[in-house]
């Protein structure tokens, strides 16, 4: 099987592999239908994080169960499935309390091998998400939609579930890539009244528009926190911060009113945070991993498959596997907001 291998910053190949195979009674072997590259990929893609050269990548995609281990019962060979970047084991305190992203029964080795023919999934009984037919049953808009429920969707609703959004809420999204885009559904999705998305890019700011923004800020750090105050009079009541550097996080701390959350998904860039200014305005902070198989079957599936939301729309350039290194090129240049990797059929 051929499947995406990163060699050094900036060079992505496709090399070939034996098929992977049960190696524990919880896995799965899955037959990967379409995957895309993450917006936290460019991070080792540019020299920025470490990865080890060589190594599969990818971590979201949709597919068919080719086989299943013999612990695995809830899924069977031939069922359509959504295959998260989390593996709850659907037992562990942290998956009980609705944290599956933080699973105490994961896999050690970090993810990868999404961006590829098959897939071994550990974890496979619960943390796969069964998707009703089969890919054939559904429009091309639809089969985005449900592979944004691999990552970035359900990472952007955990944005705003962890700042507490609620009915007439205003809200401030930072960060204008797919995360920063679904939180925009998610505010919108938990009844925000007015949103406030940070974005420079006329391309990511209509998405926005389309998808919930009410308002559009373009400036950064001090102005942009002066844009806010002006809008708002006092700050924002929630805030999402979906892209991990310290500007931004320094940004969603000065957005919010006194007593407001910022629900923080972007990958932290760097282990130092003053938290002093949180103290000072009473300002909660929470986020992390996202729980996705708890969050796509509690609610973001079924608003999927009802037509209530579109994420897929984020796909703005499609490639094919071979095509690997143009896809992440399309991304790291800007020149698509998020990059679809069409496998099979």
């Amino acid at each position: 099987m051929k499947a995406a291998t990163f060699m050094t910053p900036g060079k992505m190949v496709v090399k070939d592999y034996a098929k992977p195979e049960i190696q524990k009674p919880t896995d799965a072997i899955i037959k990967i239908v379409r995957a895309c590259v993450c917006g936290s990929d460019l991070w080792w893609y540019r020299g920025i994080a470490k990865r080890e050269a060589g190594s599969t990548t990818g971590h979201e995609a949709i597919g068919i169960v080719d086989a299943v281990g013999a612990d695995v019962k809830d899924v069977q060979v031939g069922d359509f499935v959504i295959a998260p970047f989390t593996h709850g084991c659907g037992h562990c305190a942290a998956c009980l309390a609705g944290f599956d992203g933080d699973c105490l029964n994961q896999e050690a080795g970090g993810n990868g091998g999404y961006q590829g023919e098959y897939l071994r999934f550990t974890n496979a009984n619960w943390a796969l998400v069964k998707v009703p037919g089969q890919p054939a049953d559904y429009s091309d808009e639809m089969l985005n939609n449900l592979l944004a429920l691999a990552d970035v969707m359900a990472t952007g609703y955990h944005a705003a579930a962890s700042a507490e959004v609620k009915k007439d809420d205003t809200v401030v999204v930072l960060g204008d890539g797919a995360v920063g885009l679904c939180g925009v559904i998610a505010a919108k999705l938990l009844g925000a009244k007015r949103i406030i998305a940070m974005s420079r890019h006329a391309d990511r700011q209509a998405l926005a528009k389309e998808f919930g923004a009410t308002d559009i800020i373009a400036e950064r750090g001090d102005e942009a926190v002066a844009k806010v105050m002006a809008l708002t009079g006092a700050g924002a009541d929630a805030v999402l911060e979906c892209v991990g550097t310290e500007q931004s996080i320094d940004t969603a701390v000065k957005v919010g009113r006194p007593g407001a959350v910022v629900g923080r998904v972007g990958v932290p860039q760097k282990p130092e945070m003053n938290t002093n200014n949180l103290f000072w305005k009473n300002i909660g902070l929470r986020g992390g991993i996202a729980s996705v198989t708890s969050d796509d079957r509690k609610i973001l599936l079924d608003a999927v498959l009802k037509g209530d939301i579109h994420p897929g729309k984020v796909f703005t350039q499609r490639f094919t596997l071979d095509q690997i290194q143009a896809a992440y090129e399309a991304m790291d240049h800007r020149e698509a907001i998020k990059s679809l990797l069409v496998i099979s059929d």
